[in-house]
């Protein structure tokens, strides 16, 4: 019998278990109003699209090819799309007879480092990079946390970080567990409680190990390094999000590269090993011992393969080509080249046994990338193919093997290719609609200072 659980506030999540019968249904819960977000979405009563939100930016320099404008951080919520652009957050409107910017939010200086973590009532936060005088001792740093409220544009709250002198844009890790906000740039953290504001912790670097980034959603993982290159080693360790002490650690073997956390819980580690691409993952149980190692060999995570490999805005939860459930994860393959075949293929992969599961196809000159869990249920974005094979976000249960249309679409024929690569834009689905948003903005034209910076499909049979 299902269960439901209710509480003050908060969003509705699907909980399930992969080993349940295919005509199970899933228990509901209310989540709180500090939960990491989890939603499972309905399949819109009609599969069409209809664009909702297209928004240029404006204004770009002539020399935008070679010096883009970033725009890290994508969001969105039933009511509002958030895009983070330079100095500003703009939330649009996502009804279609809606004026379309709802509010903007100025900060005090460029964005640092995102999370995709919101929470179950639209929250979520930024570090940025207040402005200094050039060849100041403080120029660059990125210091500052902003937390705010998706729906509003409001800002809930603004702390300078401690001892963040080496915090870069490309070292600076922020992540979002339970009522906590965590950073972490290497040679120090600190952890902020949601509602208050308040630092509830902070480290320095008084040990051989540095806390290099932080993974949240339903735990809070550390990664550690250990020691100076070549000889760098590389630790895990499960936090106690209030109070930063370690509940336990796993420890990396040697001659690993470097190490990402695309999930927290269940905890898995993508391993760089003897090379700078990834090579494994490595799965967790709760007392923090190995179950598992995956070899990658063939497939093709996308763990730090934005920004043509910079490690700009935070890179160590975001794994493009991976999305990991509650006891499964799901891993793309290479591109495969070979004529009237699939381009390539999702496998899943169980998390205790390593031992392969289903596996879905792509097709010929259509690519398909994993996106996120929906319940027990994986959404997939399909390439467009032709003006008869337009794109498509299903959702696909592993179980049954059954692919169901969640909306069919055409992407504007000069940014398609930008606009479904996952390594150059965010590919968000939320509340039945699923938004592209670029992570680098450069004049679509010579002639023009302007370029399309985020597009929104919905349903044609949604209610909006």
């Amino acid at each position: 019998m299902a269960v439901v659980v209710l509480c003050a506030g908060g969003a509705l999540v699907w909980s399930g278990s992969d080993d349940r019968s295919p005509d199970d249904k899933p228990s509901v819960t209310r989540q709180a109003a500090d939960d990491i977000r989890e939603t499972t979405e309905k399949i819109p009563s009609s599969p069409e699209g209809q664009l909702m939100i297209q928004h240029d930016e404006e204004n770009l320099p002539k020399d935008s090819d070679n010096n883009p404008r970033y725009a890290p951080g994508t969001w969105a919520t039933d009511k509002i799309l958030a895009k983070g652009v330079a100095s500003r957050i703009e939330g649009y409107n996502i009804a279609l007879d809606a004026d379309e910017v709802a509010w903007t939010l100025k900060l005090d200086g460029h964005i640092c480092a995102t999370s995709r973590h919101v929470t179950a009532d639209g929250r979520t936060a930024v570090v940025i990079q207040p402005p200094q005088p050039k060849g100041s001792e403080k120029d660059g740093v990125c210091d500052q946390i902003v937390f705010f409220d998706l729906n509003t544009g409001k800002k809930l709250w603004q702390k300078k970080m401690p001892a963040a002198n080496t915090a870069y844009v490309t070292n600076t890790n922020l992540t979002l567990t339970k009522g906590v906000v965590a950073v972490a740039w290497g040679r120090g953290s600190v952890a902020y409680d949601m509602k208050t504001g308040k630092q509830l912790w902070n480290s320095t670097t008084s040990s051989k190990c540095e806390d290099q980034a932080f993974a949240g959603g339903r735990a809070l993982l550390a990664l550690l390094r250990c020691g100076e290159l070549p000889d760098t080693r590389y630790q895990v360790q499960k936090l106690d999000p209030r109070t930063g002490k370690a509940q336990w650690t796993y420890k990396v073997a040697g001659g690993v590269q470097t190490v990402y956390l695309p999930s927290s819980d269940p905890p898995v580690l993508a391993v760089a090993a003897g090379d700078i691409v990834v090579t494994d993952l490595i799965s967790l149980d709760n007392e923090g011992k190995r179950l598992t190692t995956i070899s990658l060999s063939g497939y093709d995570a996308k763990c730090g393969e934005r920004y043509f490999g910079r490690s700009f805005f935070g890179e160590f939860e975001n794994c493009d080509g991976l999305v990991v459930g509650r006891t499964q994860a799901y891993v793309m393959s290479k591109e495969n080249i070979a004529v009237d075949q699939a381009m390539d293929w999702i496998v899943e992969f169980d998390l205790k046994t390593g031992k392969t599961g289903g596996k879905f196809d792509g097709r010929s000159l259509q690519m398909v990338y994993p996106l996120r869990m929906s319940g027990d249920e994986l959404l997939i974005y399909r390439e467009v193919g032709s003006a008869v094979e337009p794109a498509a976000v299903v959702s696909w249960n592993p179980r049954t093997d059954k692919e169901t249309p969640f909306l069919l679409f055409q992407l504007p024929e000069d940014n398609e290719g930008e606009l479904g690569d996952p390594e150059q834009s965010d590919i968000i689905v939320e509340k039945g609609r699923v938004f592209f948003a670029k992570r680098e903005l450069a004049r679509d034209d010579a002639s023009i200072d302007s370029a399309l910076s985020v597009i929104g499909i919905g349903s044609a049979g949604l209610k909006h």
